[in-house]
């Protein structure tokens, strides 16, 4: 598996929005409970935005504020995203 906790050197962000299922196995918790958390702000490694008229919502969780908050870094985002 090509992720990695906290490297000794600063990893090269590209801003990319970390899907929420990688984060879940990343970080040993389900999607659910890291959705619920950003909906309530218990979690702060990304947004939560509820659509218009609607009880869904989005998330966006960039790779350097997750990698800050909780360690989780995938160097190799394309091949996590293939499997």
């Amino acid at each position: 598996m090509g992720a990695k906790k906290k490297p000794d050197i600063t990893p090269a962000f590209t801003g990319r929005d970390v899907p929420i299922n990688e984060i879940a196995q990343g970080i040993g918790k389900s999607a659910d409970f890291i959705k619920r958390g950003l909906r309530t702000g218990a979690l702060d490694f990304g947004y939560a935005v509820k659509s218009d008229n609607s009880d869904r919502y989005g998330y966006y969780c960039p790779d350097k504020l997750v990698w800050e908050k909780t360690g989780y870094y995938n160097p190799n985002p394309e091949q996590s995203e293939a499997a």
